[in-house]
């Protein structure tokens, strides 16, 4: 039988979910019937049907009665603003995909689960470790979930883009510090022109016009992850004027001589082999347009790979932020389904 999913905000990576979900081999695990997103029911059905990113959606959408109807199957719509405000227990909900953002606290997560909600996947980081029961990133811990968790994070896209890689190259040839540097595609926290609409001052310039340095809370994430690394990553972050995919600059003081050959070849294997479908690996002359709706958490453009001595190892990593990071949440909720199944058997 088919796990009954609800998504909390329709937002970009709400919509990117559901697309994901209609394109992916599992989709018949799981079934979205409800939505709750405060924009009118036109606008929700407009914008599934036309995306300027990730292009037409293949399948048919209408509007029902309080609902979308996609190819057929409704999808019970709601526009509240408040979680309580929803009867997630009355739908009969297995999971509510949490993408609105705007809950990063325990004792705000904790009313969704007030309200009849069983499970909620975040795609965003808590505020910290202890606001949920597990962060997880698909193909580096997602083994730990046992099943009794009520709150998960899935991270972020950057997190799920470099985490992966940083534990490889930590497990095979020691790392000692690490610096990042993301070129992230413009969000909707930026204006289109200069705006009064943000405490950050950078923040309130065009999106459209500047390359535009804003604090990042990613080196945190990863060592929330990869707790061996804590107190040795630093990262920076830099929105650029782009629609979509982004990119991080990646440099490592590793404890083990190498070349940038031999990175190169063992990031090529493990894309090949234990990260396959999670880690791509090519070195053709790319821009980032070569990536809109690529599934992968990252790929290495292994053209761009240096090494600054022996110790010293500088990489180049793509990322589609909305298209990879929805298939990771779709993946996680598919491993948790499965561990909370087999709990209650």
């Amino acid at each position: 039988m088919s796990l009954r999913l609800a998504i909390n905000g329709y937002g970009r990576i709400g919509r990117c979910f559901l697309r994901a979900l209609q394109e992916s081999p599992v989709a018949h695990n799981f079934q979205v019937v409800a939505i709750n997103e405060p924009a009118n029911l036109e606008s929700m059905a407009y914008l599934t049907r036309f995306d300027s990113t990730h292009g037409r959606f293949f399948g048919q959408v209408e509007l029902g009665d309080s609902a979308l109807v996609i190819d057929g199957k409704t999808i019970a719509v709601s526009h509240q603003r408040q979680p309580e405000q929803v009867d997630w227990r009355a739908q009969g909900i297995d999971l509510v995909v949490e993408a609105s953002g705007c809950y990063g606290q325990r004792q705000e997560l904790a009313r969704f689960l007030a309200a009849g909600c069983p499970r909620l996947l975040l795609s965003h980081p808590a505020n910290s470790a202890a606001d949920v029961d597990a962060t997880i990133v698909n193909g580096v811990n997602q083994q730990t979930l046992n099943g009794s968790e009520k709150l998960v994070s899935a991270a972020s896209c950057t997190t799920n883009a470099i985490v992966p890689i940083l534990c490889l190259l930590d497990r095979e040839i020691g790392i000692d510090q690490v610096l990042l540097s993301t070129l992230h595609s413009v969000m909707n926290d930026q204006p289109l022109i200069d705006g009064y609409h943000h405490d950050d001052l950078r923040r309130t310039r065009s999106a459209m016009q500047s390359i535009i340095p804003i604090s990042t809370g990613l080196a945190r994430g990863v060592e929330r992850l990869l707790p061996q690394l804590a107190g040795r990553v630093q990262a920076k972050a830099i929105r650029v004027p782009t629609l979509n995919v982004s990119a991080i600059d990646l440099t490592i003081s590793t404890r083990r001589a190498i070349s940038a050959a031999a990175v190169n070849q063992l990031l090529a294997t493990a894309a090949q082999g234990p990260l396959a479908n999670l880690l791509a690996y090519s070195k053709a002359a790319h821009a980032s347009i070569d990536f809109n709706h690529d599934p992968h958490s990252a790929i290495v453009d292994g053209s761009q790979t240096r090494c600054g001595g022996s110790h010293l190892v500088n990489l180049f990593v793509w990322f589609d932020n909305e298209w990879g990071f929805a298939n990771r949440m779709l993946e996680v909720a598919h491993h948790w389904s499965h561990r909370w199944a087999n709990q209650d058997n």
